[in-house]
């Protein structure tokens, strides 16, 4: 049986999803669905990530990322396809 393909989304969402542990609760649950890639806070008051997996996996990571931590108000977010880069992370990071 072939191996699935991983994919990779881009993410940013918007809302009040700064200053409530959205992006330290955003790599904890992409660790915990096996996903690398980065979250980072945007000067716009958004937050911005790329997720890179298996599509199921994904999926499961872009529903909780409508939600986000408890603190969290996601009004609206936006998610794009993107190629799966030449060099893959090797862990999921939150960058400053």
């Amino acid at each position: 049986m072939p191996q699935e393909q991983k994919i990779c989304r881009h993410i940013q969402v918007f809302g009040r999803v700064q200053g409530v542990w959205y992006r330290g609760s955003t790599q904890k649950e992409a660790i915990r669905l096996g996903l690398v890639g980065w979250v980072r806070n945007r000067a716009d008051g958004s937050v911005e990530g790329e997720l890179i997996g298996l599509a199921g996996d994904i999926e499961k990571m872009i529903a909780w990322c409508r939600q986000g931590p408890p603190l969290a108000s996601v009004t609206r977010m936006e998610v794009s396809e993107q190629p799966v880069p030449q060099k893959i992370p090797g862990k999921f990071e939150v960058r400053y």
